[in-house]
């Protein structure tokens, strides 16, 4: 199975954007520069997680990206059915019916066995990115990642985050750090 390189953007921004503080943004394009990626072409996924709730998008000038939820509460299966949808990877397309030879429908009446394996081997791939969340990663990352990446990732998000005036209805997030 191949997954669109969106899905890798997409996780590694949700990633980033889990050590902003409270309720600050971090632009689009600072998330672009940060990965050495298009801007036209991250937004696209961006929007995508905002579609989706994973992330909130706040307009202005000051505005930017910010998780929409905890990341203890964001699964990697959360993420990668935002990107690449909620279709399973293999769909099957029944051709053991196109054949030279047409048989009645009474003689498929079994599922097609490569069908059934290949939708258990999506149910255990989607079970294990169900268990990991975001914040699992994101600490795994701080428990053994290099300090001189840490350092850096650090020293971008503070560099780059923009503080929200406080809303009285909303309540701040908690903080993950990267």
């Amino acid at each position: 199975m191949k997954l669109g390189e969106g899905v890798e953007a997409a996780i590694h921004c949700a990633a980033t954007l889990a050590s902003v503080e409270g309720n600050s943004t971090m632009p689009g394009a600072a998330l672009a520069e940060s990965f050495g990626l298009s801007p036209s072409y991250l937004l696209k996924h961006l929007n995508m997680l905002t579609a989706a709730r994973i992330l909130e998008s706040v307009p202005g000038p000051a505005g930017g990206y910010r998780l929409a939820k905890p990341a203890e509460r964001i699964t990697l299966l959360d993420i990668v059915l935002a990107i690449e949808g909620r279709e399973p990877a293999f769909r099957c397309g029944e051709i053991r019916r196109n054949g030279p030879v047409k048989l009645d429908a009474s003689a498929y009446v079994k599922p097609c066995g490569i069908n059934a394996a290949m939708l258990k081997a999506e149910r255990a791939y989607r079970a294990a990115l169900a268990e990991t969340r975001l914040s699992d990663i994101v600490a795994t990352y701080q428990a053994e990642g290099d300090p001189r990446s840490l350092a850096a990732s650090c020293a971008f998000v503070e560099r780059h985050q923009r503080p929200q005036k406080s809303d009285p209805n909303s309540q701040p997030r908690e903080r993950t750090r990267q």
